[in-house]
């Protein structure tokens, strides 16, 4: 068995400087392997008819992220960074000057080895808390709970689970997209077999992020699945007077605080002391192909983020605003999912909880896509209205469950 521990050049990886390697393995557990600091360039590959990029991986020391890893893509006019030890989450994507993330009051990339889920009666998800992209699932999701005498402790444990098997695989053709793809497992005795392989590209020169992610239940039995994709975004895109626009289908509450927000609910304050977090949930509308888009812009309207996804795979749609103060955590959260955030027995009583059979397998995907311009931002609104085409969106003032 062969551990790699000191950080490996790009010569290492190819059979020879003439020979391109497309596939890049940076963490096996099969036989492992785990490098600790890692770099390739599309010079160094010599990819000269495309925007250049450079792939690195490093490893993190000192405090709660010691031992935790960073992959980022630095191409052309984007640069994205993820947590191969944090479930591959998204740690932020940057374009010019403009950052999409937020920053939280955690300001570490904490590794989960000194997290403990449980604590706090269930909340100790929020002691990693920081990311732009969280996977919340897959076994379960949503708010603490109790369940057949199991604690469910909040948004599940992908998003704190390390990557099993990390790689980075670049296309042997123009345009060269960069795919970075992980395999992170939920596997208990007797109660779970769920393995997901995520994969995010990159494609340089283009200003958008996807991901495609495959979740197989390696059981003999069914077993249950829920996921949210929390996508969270502070300033400077968000700001007093930045917007969510989406071709919203329906819309309520998620609890009786959030009753007070329903007029002003695609709008946001500054950062505001005191202000309590407010959850709506809501039903997309979409294309013919069941495609739909959602959208953070700035008060100008010429910053944002768009979210695009398929709600065959992703029916529920959560919008989370938390415009607290700065140093509390000034973010709103975007997040797809299967299910609204309430506890996994209420999302069971209202048909949310999704079963796959044994070998059954199911895919999710989502495209971030930013904007540094007017126009960008113009166009992702008509593309947004014309999904409306027209259509209304129903309010209900009653939450659809209670905690």
């Amino acid at each position: 068995m062969k551990k790699t521990l000191l950080s490996l050049s790009i010569s290492a990886l190819l059979l020879s400087p003439a020979v391109f390697a497309k596939d890049f393995i940076l963490t096996d557990v099969a036989d492992n392997t785990e490098v600790a600091n890692w770099k390739v360039t599309s010079d160094e590959l010599g990819l000269k008819d495309a925007p250049a990029f450079t792939v690195t991986k490093k490893t993190l020391h000192g405090g709660k992220q010691e031992g935790s890893t960073l992959i980022t893509i630095d191409a052309k006019d984007l640069q994205v960074s993820l947590i191969p030890t944090r479930g591959m989450d998204i740690y932020e994507i940057k374009s010019g000057d403009v950052r999409y993330g937020w920053k939280s009051p955690v300001d570490e990339i904490v590794n989960p080895a000194y997290m403990n889920l449980e604590m706090r009666n269930g909340l100790g998800w929020l002691d990693g808390f920081n990311e732009m992209m969280v996977r919340c699932g897959y076994e379960w999701t949503g708010h603490p709970g109790e369940e057949n005498g199991k604690l469910m402790s909040l948004h599940g444990r992908a998003g704190n689970t390390p990557a099993s098997k990390v790689t980075v695989s670049i296309d042997e053709t123009a345009p060269y997209a960069i795919h970075v793809k992980g395999l992170v497992k939920e596997n208990t005795f007797k109660l779970s077999a769920l393995e997901t392989w995520t994969q995010l590209t990159v494609v340089p020169g283009q200003k958008s992020v996807k991901v495609h992610d495959e979740l197989t239940n390696n059981s003999d039995y069914d077993r249950d699945y829920q996921i949210i994709y929390h996508s969270n975004f502070g300033a400077p895109v968000l700001e007093e007077g930045a917007k969510f626009v989406a071709p919203v289908k329906e819309i309520s509450p998620f609890n009786d605080y959030a009753k007070k927000g329903l007029q002003d609910w695609q709008t946001y304050l500054g950062p505001t002391k005191g202000y309590d977090e407010m959850v709506f949930n809501l039903i997309p509308y979409a294309d013919k192909d069941g495609m739909t888009t959602a959208m953070l812009h700035n008060k100008a309207a010429d910053k944002g983020i768009a979210i695009s996804y398929d709600t065959k795979q992703l029916p529920a749609l959560t919008l989370w605003k938390n415009t607290d103060t700065l140093k509390q955590g000034y973010v709103t959260g975007i997040e797809p999912g299967t299910s609204y955030a309430y506890p996994r027995q209420i999302e069971r009583e209202q048909g949310r909880v999704k079963t796959l059979p044994p070998l059954g397998r199911q895919a999710f995907d989502l495209e971030y896509r930013v904007m540094t311009t007017t126009e960008e931002v113009s166009s992702v609104q008509k593309e947004i209205d014309t999904i409306t085409a027209d259509q209304k969106t129903k309010v209900t003032t009653k939450p659809i469950a209670k905690e």
